[in-house]
């Protein structure tokens, strides 16, 4: 494979990347959790709610890809494992099912993480003057932040 050549060191890269990674695993953790909710609520808000987590976790899906193509385009491995994202995340997985009002605010709370962890990734993109990275992180982060008032609204 021919060198990369975007204006952007290989160091600034590499750290744009991990801070990605970090956001993908956040993504990826979120992504599961919403998914096994979207399964497993019940209760007199259940059709509302199945059909919203349906919602998340679909745009979560096309999410992380564009995460972990945005990393292999910096050069960089993307994780792609169990184990990587656990080590990588901060959105913490949640044992049992909860009831369903506990299952919106989980999700509200992680919701909130994945956009500190964006606001982290964002510093670094934009030190590096990574405007692409950038770009990308900011509409992820202005997704979460939506999707956490929804939830919070919910409550």
């Amino acid at each position: 494979m021919s060198q990369i050549d975007i204006g952007i060191s290989k160091d600034n890269r590499e750290q744009i990347a991990a801070s990605l990674s970090r956001l993908l695993a956040d993504s990826y953790t979120l992504y599961l959790q919403t998914h096994n909710f979207h399964w497993n609520v019940t209760g007199p808000q259940f059709r509302e709610l199945h059909l919203m987590f349906e919602e998340h976790y679909t745009e979560l899906a096309a999410a992380v890809d564009e995460i972990a193509e945005r990393i292999r385009t910096l050069g960089c491995v993307a994780p792609g494992t169990y184990r990587a994202f656990a080590e990588l995340s901060s959105v913490k997985e949640v044992d049992g099912v909860p009831e369903a009002k506990e299952m919106v605010s989980i999700l509200m709370q992680a919701h909130e993480t994945v956009v500190r962890t964006s606001r982290e990734a964002l510093k670094i993109a934009q030190e590096a003057e990574d405007e692409s990275s950038a770009s990308l992180i900011g509409d992820r982060m202005r997704i979460h932040e939506k999707t956490a008032w929804m939830l919070r609204a919910t409550l």
